[in-house]
């Protein structure tokens, strides 16, 4: 990820966790999440106008929802605001999106902790 995508992204999207360096992650998995993000824009997915209020509706509906707007689930939302994009856009359908999620928790939880997690065909088993 580059520097200067991550600083246009911040300065575009004024809610994104940061300190003085950057964007701040909880995860390995948040970094990955705003990485994806910030190459669909690069690639001409959306616009950072268009992802902030989208960004912004998921959280609304979150909260709606019961989310204690902690700061814990931002990315939760980020990733969610992918998907949907990603799927209202044509990138990849929500029935892909499921099945990728699907193939990602088998192969998650046969693999030891700490280890690299690898899909396999047999994780795309139903």
């Amino acid at each position: 990820m580059s520097s200067t995508a991550a600083a246009a992204a911040t300065a575009a999207i004024p809610s994104i966790p940061r300190d003085d360096d950057g964007p701040v992650f909880g995860a390995p998995w948040e970094a990955h999440a705003f990485a994806m993000a910030l190459t669909l824009h690069e690639r001409g997915v959306f616009t950072w106008p268009e992802w902030a209020a989208a960004l912004a509706s998921e959280i609304k509906r979150a909260q709606a929802a019961g989310d204690p707007d902690t700061g814990e689930t931002y990315y939760l939302h980020w990733l969610a605001t992918l998907e949907g994009l990603v799927a209202r856009k044509g990138v990849a359908s929500a029935e892909t999106l499921h099945r990728y999620r699907d193939a990602w928790d088998h192969a998650a939880d046969r693999t030891p902790h700490g280890k690299l997690i690898e899909l396999k065909a047999e994780d795309f088993a139903p």
